[in-house]
C-alpha cells in the first residue's frame, strides 16, 4: 500500500522557491532541497519528479504572485503615473532591502538561458507583464492621462524593459539615488 503524502505540496513549492530566489538554481542542490522542504528523496521524486521540474513549479509560482500584485495594482489605478511610478519606485525598495534577491525571472534568464523550459517561461511572464501594462496604458489613454498621439504598446514594451534593467541594476548594488533618477527619467515617457 503506498504511503499518503505527509506534506502540504504548495508550502513545499513556497520554501523551494524561497530558496531558488536566494540561491539560485545552480547553487541549490538536492540535498540543500531536502533539507529545506523537511522531506525525504523518495517523497521529493515522488512528489516533483526533478529538480529541474520543481525549480519550474516554484517560477511559476513567483510568476503568478507577482503578476497577481501587478494586475491588481494596475487595476485600481487612479492615475497611471503616480501607478507606474508607484511600482518601479517598489521595485527599487525590494532590491534595496534584499539586493542578492533580486527578481526570480532576471535570476532565471541569467542563470537558466540553455534551458528551454526556463527560458519559455521567463518569456512568456516578460510578455505577461508587457500585457498588463499595455492594457493599464491603454485605459489611461481613454480617460485622458496619456496624449493620444502616445503608443501604449510601445510604452508597455519599453516598461517592461526597463523594469528588468532595474532589477538588475538592483542586484548590482549601485543605490537609491541611481535607481531613483533612473525611475524618474523612465517616467518621462508618459509625458
Amino acid at each position: 500500500m503506498a504511503r499518503s503524502r505527509e506534506f502540504d505540496i504548495d508550502q513545499a513549492v513556497d520554501r523551494a522557491m524561497n530558496l531558488f530566489w536566494r540561491r539560485g538554481y545552480g547553487d541549490t542542490s538536492l540535498p540543500d532541497l531536502l533539507k529545506e522542504l523537511s522531506i525525504g528523496s523518495g517523497s521529493f521524486y515522488a512528489a516533483f519528479g526533478s529538480k529541474e521540474r520543481l525549480y519550474l513549479r516554484a517560477l511559476d509560482r513567483y510568476v503568478t504572485l507577482q503578476h497577481g500584485d501587478l494586475g491588481e495594482t494596475l487595476e485600481h489605478s487612479a492615475d497611471i503615473r503616480s501607478t507606474v511610478r508607484q511600482i518601479l519606485l517598489s521595485l527599487v525598495e525590494a532590491d534595496l532591502a534584499e539586493p542578492s534577491r533580486g527578481c526570480l525571472v532576471v535570476n532565471t534568464a541569467t542563470q537558466c538561458g540553455e534551458e528551454s523550459a526556463a527560458t519559455d517561461r521567463v518569456t512568456t511572464a516578460i510578455r505577461h507583464v508587457e500585457s498588463l501594462l499595455a492594457g493599464a496604458l491603454e485605459q489611461a489613454q481613454a480617460r485622458g492621462e496619456l496624449s493620444p498621439d502616445k503608443k501604449p504598446a510601445d510604452l508597455a514594451r519599453f516598461l517592461t524593459t526597463f523594469i528588468q534593467g532595474i532589477r538588475i541594476v538592483g542586484q548590482a548594488r549601485v543605490g537609491r539615488a541611481f535607481a531613483e533618477n533612473a525611475v524618474e527619467t523612465a517616467m518621462t515617457v508618459l509625458d
